[in-house]
């Protein structure tokens, strides 16, 4: 579904969780398509001795996973959950349910040193794949994708290709990453420089299709997320982080203002959840306060 943008909006958030407990970092919107206003949100809390953190929509814990040594970021696919787990260089694989216990692990995948950034993407082909960034890496090799499979309760994952501009720069990194499925489309943030477009199927090459986003930024790029066909960036400001929209063909939508602060991870979906959510819902981190935000969108 799409919307009528006003240029610059100020957002309010209908629901503001509960807090965690250290550092939280990235929320992933795992949608219930039997009663949609059941859904779930899953959070990470980025420490040492972290967790993710499943919410409802009313914003409360309703159950945490067993330690994690710091999750960073998380992305759900169908009732797949995966998670950055970044003190380990590995991904931890849950599969997600509507009735408790919320979350089973389904095991690790081993990745590179410091894998950070996530993102999901389902083939036509039925195959699921994970997009994964790093604390630091090579210009044309920063990302790495891996093929992941699951039997028998327990997860695998084969490497399929490495790709990936980078702009480099002692004070900037990639984290955010978020595919549209429907189009077959990587995007991810070059914090201090840009935000990139890829093909997700490796068939189509590693050949950048557009970097985008350079001029309008105040602070660093940060989480992304889908509404539909629209992409969702983070301008990262303390106090108040602002989210810019931008269509298919890459221009700027809108800019939607906050009371956000520094926040980092970021999802949406345009799926109505129930009456707080009627046309979507967009899920926000606000570091301050160790939460979430939750805004019903337009």
């Amino acid at each position: 579904m799409l919307f009528s943008f006003v240029f610059a909006a100020a957002l309010t958030p209908v629901v503001t969780s509960e807090s965690v407990p250290h550092n939280p970092d990235d929320p992933a919107i795992w949608i219930n398509r039997s009663r949609p206003a059941e859904s779930l949100i899953l959070v990470t809390d980025k420490a040492p001795e972290g967790a993710v953190y499943v919410l409802g929509l009313d914003g409360k814990i309703r159950e945490k996973s067993a330690a994690l040594a710091r999750p960073n970021n998380v992305d759900v696919e169908g009732d797949i959950a995966v998670v950055t787990e970044r003190l380990k260089n590995q991904l931890r694989v849950f599969r997600v349910s509507a009735t408790k216990p919320h979350l089973t692990d389904l095991g690790a995948v081993p990745v590179f040193e410091a894998p950070m950034g996530i993102g999901l993407y389902r083939s036509r082909g039925g195959r699921l794949h994970a997009v994964v960034s790093r604390k630091s890496g090579p210009d044309g090799a920063y990302l790495h994708q891996y093929e992941i499979s699951i039997a028998d309760g327990k997860a695998s994952g084969r490497k399929v290709r490495e790709f990936g501009r980078f702009s480099g720069g002692a004070d900037n990194e990639i984290e955010a990453i978020v595919v549209d499925d429907k189009r077959g489309l990587i995007y991810y943030a070059d914090e201090s420089c840009c935000l990139r477009l890829y093909h997700a199927d490796p068939r189509k090459g590693d050949a950048e299709i557009a970097a985008f986003g350079r001029d309008e930024w105040k602070r660093q790029r940060e989480g992304l997320a889908m509404y539909g066909a629209d992409l969702i960036a983070t301008d990262q400001i303390s106090g108040a982080s602002e989210f810019r929209v931008y269509g298919p063909s890459r221009k700027l939508k809108a800019v939607w203002t906050s009371t956000a602060d520094s926040t980092d991870g970021i999802d949406a979906t345009d799926v109505p959840l129930g009456p707080k959510f009627p046309h979507g819902l967009l899920v926000v981190m606000n570091s301050g306060p160790k939460n979430f935000l939750f805004y019903a969108l337009p």
